[in-house]
């Protein structure tokens, strides 16, 4: 159809016009890259900058192979918000795009329909699907033989380095494997440095083309303001944002930040909304648009905002709270200043940080004999076993545990099917190796990012030296290189709305309702007389207020608690409003901090003038730690214990009962207990405690 390389280039460069204006004009190596697919069928790695134009590489290739007679382009895209960009814009090049997702199940036999009558140009798919029974053994095989092409877009993920954001994408190495000879494969991506580069480049087979460009941006203006306390970050927060330009994101680096950042800023009438992966979905594409029609200042948004997203005008990008690495850092703040002139990018580091690494950090790959007992269950099961299932005989928490039966599937030890998991009884070695390689990379990445907050030379080169940049050089822009620091300086008033905003105690805590799955004797809703009320926390764990102080008491160890935050405690009491007032209190036992809770229990009841009814007690020591609910209820239901005097109190106290503990992780020591208060004889049980973890 195309005379010569020539023609080619010239039709290529029409579907770009298409795809991104009049003045679009293909770069050297979007043609290279092109020309490598098109012409020569060739496998090609794009490691480029943000918003250097990679999704219109496989978008024209597309074009020009459909022209060629050839069949539909397969994208594996990571995230909900990157495929209805990529759609938005296939439909802007005239090119007709359609994904399968977690979001649109009734749609999928139609669209796999619509595919083979070759009514499709671009499919895209999330690398989870790759591994769903149905679509694995049916459908992807059919697709990998018809494809014009495949494309791997955030392709960082097949690397250790993203295993644990989505371990799926390792499986991608096999599907490179088994594609027919002269289907040509693209992967691209920002965020790589040199070793990443070479194992994705390995993964995808020998005679990879790998296309990696300067990593600059221009328009950025990097800095950072350190500022001692949470209340002065958020206060310079609200006076500084109307000084920025345009609208923009606000990063951080928890959910329970996130909201109460936004909170915080919309009662100072700034427009805002918060993102997180916890909002609704619906919640999040209209606060999506939102930001991109300029209707918000900003998003107040943790890392679920982050990659596909695109704002050409996006002016600006501020990080309460540092990521853990330089490329995570570097991925995020490129989503600023693509069709800008200047983007101020601007990190407010906090002394909570290095604990938030450190949590997200214990959520790494399970020790060896966790993943034999998992190996074990099923292979004593000798069939099929739900995730639910294996809760009962695994401790983890849900999210780990289908984490490390994907890894597992990978290396081919269990295999996804209907219904659940099985093993293969294929040998499998613990790589503790890999692991510890890993989790030494991490701690480097952590230690770098340190070295952003404090280094006195650039900072983007600081950056772009850590993704391996070659061409990495002073950028003449950043706070270092101009010298012209924002100040960090903030009216003493703001600080102090700041601070009474954190400090305003108290966050509802929703009482279980069903017992975990996998349990024999005990399954579907919590009876109600058993029951507990919602319950109240001073604060999170997590919080950027109560949270850092909630922290400090519980790392040094047990004793009375302080009597600024017992005066929040009251402050919390008051404002409950509860249907009907407790007359007495109980306190569950602890094992680590019992002066603690005990104290706590005993001066709420002298000061609210209510009855100390005593303490829970254990048969045989403390239930210890676990780490997903059916391990932790059958725990707690063999040591968990209601001593007689105690529940003499309840039944004789004729009213509803405070039941106090220092912290609420799952939940379910607080509804047990309550279970056995109601047993006792309380009408109603309402949970207390200082801190919740959610």
């Amino acid at each position: 159809m195309f005379e010569d390389a020539a023609a080619l280039r010239e039709e290529a460069e029409k579907r770009l016009r298409a795809l991104a204006g009049e003045h679009a004009r293909l770069r050297d190596d979007q043609w290279a890259a092109i020309e490598a697919l098109v012409v020569d069928r060739r496998r090609v790695l794009v490691v480029q900058r943000t918003g250097w134009g990679k999704s219109a590489v496989y978008f024209v290739a597309t074009g020009l192979l459909r022209d060629l007679g050839e069949g539909p382009t397969v994208i594996v895209s990571p995230l909900l918000a990157l495929m209805r960009n990529q759609i938005a814009a296939a439909e802007r090049a005239g090119i007709r795009a359609v994904t399968i997702n977690s979001a649109n199940p009734e749609a999928w036999g139609e669209i796999y329909d619509r595919v083979a009558d070759g009514l499709v140009d671009v499919l895209l798919v999330s690398p989870e699907r790759l591994n769903n029974p149905d679509f694995r053994d049916n459908v992807l095989p059919e697709l990998a033989e018809s494809a014009g092409l495949v494309v791997v877009d955030e392709a960082h993920c097949i690397s250790d380095w993203g295993h644990d954001f989505r371990p799926d994408y390792r499986r991608l190495a096999t599907l490179f494997e088994e594609l027919p000879p002269g289907i040509p494969v693209l992967a691209t991506t920002a965020t790589a440095n040199a070793r990443v580069t070479r194992d994705v480049a390995e993964q995808m087979g020998e005679g990879t083309m790998v296309l990696r460009g300067p990593l600059e941006r221009e328009s950025l203006r990097l800095g950072v303001v350190k500022l001692p306390t949470a209340e002065q970050r958020l206060a310079w927060l609200a006076q500084t944002l109307n000084e920025l330009p345009g609208s923009g994101i606000v990063y951080t680096l928890t959910v329970a930040a996130a909201h109460e950042i936004a909170s915080y800023l919309r009662d100072q009438g700034h427009e805002v909304a918060a993102y997180s992966g916890q909002t609704e979905p619906a919640e999040r594409l209209a606060a999506e648009e939102a930001l991109l029609d300029n209707k918000i200042k900003a998003l107040i948004a943790t890392s679920a905002l982050g990659m596909g997203f695109d704002k050409p005008d996006l002016g600006f990008v501020i990080h309460v709270g540092a990521p853990q690495s330089p490329v995570a850092y570097y991925q995020q703040v490129g989503r600023a200043g693509r069709g800008v002139e200047r983007a101020e990018v601007i990190l407010l580091p906090g002394t909570e940080d290095r604990d938030i690494w450190a949590y997200f950090t214990s959520l790494a790959f399970p020790p060896e004999p966790v993943v034999r007992a998992t190996l074990a269950a099923l292979t004593e099961n000798g069939g099929v076993m739900s995730t639910p299932a294996l809760e009962s005989r695994v401790d983890l928490s849900r999210s780990r545990l289908e984490m490390m039966l994907k890894v597992l599937d990978v290396d081919g030890a269990v295999r996804r099917v209907k219904g659940g998991w099985e093993a293969t009884g294929e040998p499998w070695d613990y790589d503790a190796e890999r692991y510890a390689r890993i989790a030494g990379e991490r701690k480097s990445e952590q230690d770098a990012m340190i070295g952003y907050l404090t280094t006195t030379d650039c900072r983007e080169e600081y950056l772009r030296k850590r993704l391996d940049d070659d061409a990495a050089k002073p950028c003449g822009r950043c706070d270092n290189c101009t010298g012209e620091h924002r100040s960090p300086q903030i009216a003493a008033q703001a600080v102090e709305s700041a601070r009474e905003r954190l400090v305003r105690p108290g966050v509802e805590v929703d009482a279980r309702r069903q017992w975990p799955t996998g349990l024999s004797d005990l399954s579907g809703r919590i009876k109600p007389e058993l029951g507990a009320e919602p319950g109240r926390a001073l604060g999170r764990l997590t919080d950027i207020g109560w949270g850092n102080r909630l922290r400090e008491l519980f790392q040094g160890g047990d004793g009375p608690m302080p009597d600024e935050m017992f005066k929040a405690v009251i402050q919390v009491l008051s404002s409950w409003d509860w249907r009907e007032r407790p007359v007495g209190v109980v306190n569950v036992p602890s094992g680590s901090r019992p002066e603690l809770v005990r104290g706590f229990a005993t001066r709420l009841a002298q000061v609210g003038r209510l009855t100390y009814l005593g303490e829970l007690g254990y048969r045989a020591g403390s239930p210890g730690k676990q780490f997903n609910s059916a391990k932790r209820v059958q725990a707690i239901r063999s040591t968990l214990a209601m001593p007689k005097d105690v529940g003499t109190a309840i039944a004789d106290c004729g009213g509803p009962v405070l039941l106090v503990d220092d912290r609420i992780d799952t939940g379910w020591t607080m509804t047990l207990g309550a279970a056995l208060v109601r047993h006792a004889g309380a009408p109603a049980v309402l949970p207390l405690a200082l801190a919740t973890t959610s």
